[in-house]
């Protein structure tokens, strides 16, 4: 109730006002049923703008660290992500990976909408990485399509590191959903996660117009991370 509230009558309606994004698409998500939204990552108001103009509830995996932030600027980050509807998931790899994907499985099993980033982080410069092949393996293991999501010019409303947003107009590209049920019963084949992820990647690319850079999001970070020190 509190986010439908947030969405229809409170945050949302300003939100779309101020920014006025145009989409695309919008057809391509189905009306029921379990489905992946795979979109690229370019601001922090990605997940904001896709759940606002999806009829449905769309459920994201966020970082923990969203969900234990101390003082009031951290309990009020963790009523906006649970009032936005998502679910925190620890990053760190090993077990941690293991149980967000089972988080993300029982999203799919419950026939809701779960949104995902392939890149595993925000684009640090606005190209489009390499996938991590999480995302093929929830797909595969749920047998649910995939909708590849583009989200274009979020990147200069709110860049990383930008505490308030520029009001810019953006723009949301959704595309034909994918079906990977070909490769069913193949989800613990480390090749075909890897072919599926790239094809979803491509087909990102495609839609958005951004330059392919084949190495992690999160390599890139930590590199430059370390150069700065």
């Amino acid at each position: 109730m509190f986010y439908w509230i947030m969405k229809h009558l409170v945050i949302g309606p300003i939100l779309l006002s101020i920014f006025r994004p145009w989409v695309v698409g919008l057809e391509n998500v189905p009306k029921e049923g379990a489905v992946v939204l795979a979109s690229n990552h370019l601001s922090f108001i990605d997940s904001i703008f896709l759940p606002l103009i999806v009829d449905r509830p769309v459920v994201f995996l966020a970082k923990s660290e969203y969900f234990t932030g101390k003082g009031l600027k951290g309990w009020a980050t963790r009523v906006f992500f649970q009032a936005a509807g998502q679910l925190p998931i620890d990053r760190s790899g090993g077990k941690a990976s293991e149980a967000s994907l089972e988080t993300g499985l029982r999203v799919l099993g419950d026939g809701k909408i779960l949104g995902i980033y392939p890149e595993g982080t925000r684009s640090p410069d606005g190209k489009l990485y390499r996938g991590r092949t999480g995302v093929a393996r929830m797909v595969l293991e749920a047998g649910v399509p995939v909708i590849p999501v583009a989200m274009m010019g979020t990147e200069h409303v709110m860049p990383i590191g930008v505490r308030l947003p520029k009001v810019r107009r953006i723009g949301i590209i959704i595309g034909e959903p994918l079906d990977f049920s070909r490769f069913e019963g193949l989800e613990g084949d480390r090749f075909v996660l890897r072919s599926v992820t790239d094809e979803l990647v491509y087909d990102l690319r495609a839609l958005s117009g951004q330059q392919y850079v084949d190495i992690y999001a999160s390599s890139v970070k930590e590199k430059r991370a370390t150069q700065s020190r």
